[in-house]
């Protein structure tokens, strides 16, 4: 039998010898502390959907204001991603610096003001000002909220609580569709884009009541800390001490030099920065993130009504939003590695029937349906398996002393990627045609298949802690024989 995953083996050492602190009684309604913090944080997912979504119903009415070609309409579209691994960069720095909560409070401000900078634009040089500004928010999110909620989460439920964030950013993009579908006649652009920074204040007030990391607390201020944060987040003594030993044996045994920037570039680290930034690649570079934003304006191209487009576009958004809802509630269960090779394929056929679709110049009747099928299986097969496991692996991956910039180092790959296919996917059709441009992201799929097989090993049911002891001693890749993730518990 294979089983391609990490086993955990810990080192077990006796906090006794050590002067075990004392672990006092957990405090009531430690899973529903828990599941609030990760809810709040999470929010920011919904923010970044929505911000980086609208465009796709608000770029028509852009375009008419202020009579855009085709290359002005994918640097606007695109300046939200250059901000992006800006903030993604920056936000290293700060959250390892003030912490991952405060960290998060700052770029749910930045999100506030950079909402209400964009809607205020006068021109459209303001307005590609405004989005990188904006995109400074959504990259910082991508970099501390999954790194946030993944050292706040027990193993078990680690990839449930963290693809929340992914949840979160189906909801978003699902009501910027709907938003651009329903209110499009109703609702100027600069509203659409004015209505994020609500939700944006509630979440700056709101995290100032939610837990610290415990791992940054240990980290930077002491064990005593660490327990304090889990009392609040955990329902018995016995996890808490558990996991104090853990987190106690991976901050003292952490050398100086695998700390920060210096260790990443460590060797024994360098097959978990393989495998998550490859993923990470794939993630936005196999397609999606392209459909989100153009669905409606490849449609419009090839001959649907404007009415028709937005409607697509907002099936786009509903299947993504579904599909990432199932693979937050079934990515524990399924494992990661398992559940991206089952779809990936799924993706590569559908991109290979909707090139041929748009290829073949056919819109009408049963054809036009069929376009829309490829189009929504797609966003099905890639949103339900590599888009759950994009953002969860950089956040689990990293050791301790150097996650900061290791996740803000995943979360610039993936706003990079997706700055390049957005911002030369209209310039890629008009060169080789909409067809043709499906199948080369289908090619991108198919290599993004090889790499998970080749390259990613499976980190369900492992915590933190035993990931970093698997990269220590070369057991993290993929192998074969029987292992058991459940080993360390």
């Amino acid at each position: 039998m294979t089983d391609h995953s990490i086993a955990p083996s810990l080192t077990r050492r006796s906090l006794t010898a050590r002067n075990e602190p004392r672990i006092p009684e957990p405090y009531a309604n430690g899973d529903r502390v828990l599941r609030t913090a990760a809810f709040v944080a999470a929010v920011c997912g919904a923010l970044y959907g929505y911000d980086t979504g609208i465009i796709s119903g608000a770029l028509l009415s852009i375009t008419d204001e202020f009579g855009l070609d085709h290359r002005m309409q994918e640097i606007v579209t695109a300046a939200i991603l250059a901000g992006a691994v800006i903030g993604a960069l920056a936000t290293s720095w700060l959250s390892e610096r003030i912490g991952r909560k405060l960290s998060v409070m700052g770029v749910s401000a930045l999100f506030t003001l950079g909402a209400i900078a964009c809607a205020m634009a006068p021109s459209v040089g303001a307005l590609i000002t405004a989005r990188v500004f904006l995109g400074m928010a959504v990259g910082g999110s991508t970099q501390v909220v999954p790194m946030y909620i993944s050292e706040l989460a027990p193993q078990h439920r680690r990839g449930n609580l963290v693809t929340m964030f992914n949840v979160a950013i189906g909801v978003g993009i699902l009501l910027a569709s709907i938003v651009g579908f329903g209110l499009h006649d109703v609702w100027s652009w600069r509203t659409m884009v004015a209505v994020a920074a609500i939700p944006a204040a509630i979440v700056f007030v709101a995290m100032a009541f939610m837990p610290r990391s415990p791992r940054w607390a240990a980290e930077n201020i002491g064990i005593h800390a660490a327990i304090d944060v889990l009392r609040r987040v955990r329902t018995t003594r016995r996890e808490i001490r558990h996991e104090v030993t853990q987190i106690r044996d991976a901050t003292t045994d952490a050398d100086p030099a695998d700390s920060g920037w210096r260790g990443i570039r460590q060797s024994w680290a360098r097959p978990a920065l393989i495998a998550a930034l490859g993923v990470a690649f794939f993630t936005q570079c196999g397609g999606l993130e392209m459909m989100i934003y153009y669905a409606p304006t490849f449609l419009s191209g090839v001959g649907f009504g404007k009415e028709s487009a937005l409607l697509a576009s907002l099936g786009v958004a509903i299947v993504y939003a579904m599909m990432t809802l199932l693979g937050c509630l079934f990515v524990d269960r399924i494992g990661r590695r398992r559940l991206m090779l089952v779809m990936i394929p799924g993706s590569v056929v559908s991109l290979i029937g909707l090139g041929i679709m748009f290829a073949s110049g056919a819109h009408g009747g049963w054809q036009g349906w069929l376009t829309i099928g490829f189009l929504l299986a797609f966003m099905l097969f890639n949103s339900g398996g590599i888009q759950v496991c994009g953002w969860l692996l950089g956040a689990e991956m990293f050791p301790l002393a150097m996650r900061g910039p290791a996740t803000a180092l995943h979360a610039a790959m993936l706003w990079g990627s997706n700055l390049i296919v957005t911002g030369t996917a209209l310039s890629l059709v008009h060169a080789i045609g909409l067809g043709s441009t499906m199948w080369v992201y289908a090619g991108v799929n198919l290599a993004s298949f090889v790499f998970v097989l080749l390259f990613v090993p499976e980190t369900a049911g492992a915590s933190l802690e035993d990931i970093e002891s698997a990269l220590r001693s070369g057991r993290f890749r993929p192998t074969r024989g029987q292992t058991a993730i459940a080993a360390a518990a």
